[in-house]
């Protein structure tokens, strides 16, 4: 996920990863077929902004990068 430009829009596809964090994501609603859509980033590239489910969800980089997405 961290690999997608500014207003591109993804599916879901798989979270890697374990323990506190994958549950948290797996608790906002990031699931395999979820619609993501890259709303932006900080003015330094870290960290980034998705919407999902109508959320606004910011991760770091290397966190948006254990959630594999294809893009549409």
């Amino acid at each position: 996920m961290d690999r997608l430009g500014s207003g591109q829009t993804a599916r879901v596809l798989r979270l890697e990863g374990a323990g506190a964090f994958r549950r948290r994501l797996l608790e906002l609603g990031v699931l395999p077929g979820t619609e993501v859509v890259r709303t932006g980033q900080a003015p330094l590239g870290d960290p980034l902004s998705f919407r999902i489910r109508g959320a606004v969800l910011c991760l770091r980089r290397d966190q948006a990068a254990t959630i594999e997405v294809e893009s549409e």
